[in-house]
């Protein structure tokens, strides 16, 4: 996987789209952040009747590789809310 989307857009972009992709149908990420801080808000059907630790290790699964290595863009998740869209 790219780090960057094919389109070239901005790492919030990618992240987005790797959380999306990871989630599957439906699933929707907003991605804020600067300075490797960052905050995530995914809503998905996959978090439906799952407890809190197993819902954010789906996000940062997807994640994980803009995280990784010791220039990583991604250096800290500030926020991550997850939701069903019954409870967005």
């Amino acid at each position: 996987m790219s780090l960057m989307n094919a389109a070239g857009g901005s790492l919030t972009e990618a992240v987005e789209q790797a959380i999306v992709e990871a989630l599957g149908d439906g699933a929707t990420a907003e991605v804020h952040g600067t300075g490797g801080h960052f905050t995530i808000r995914a809503v998905s059907t996959a978090f439906a009747g799952k407890g809190l630790l197993a819902k954010q290790r789906l996000v940062l699964r997807a994640v994980a590789p803009f995280m990784a290595g010791d220039n990583a863009p991604v250096h800290a998740i500030d926020s991550l809310l997850t939701l069903t869209p019954d409870e967005a």
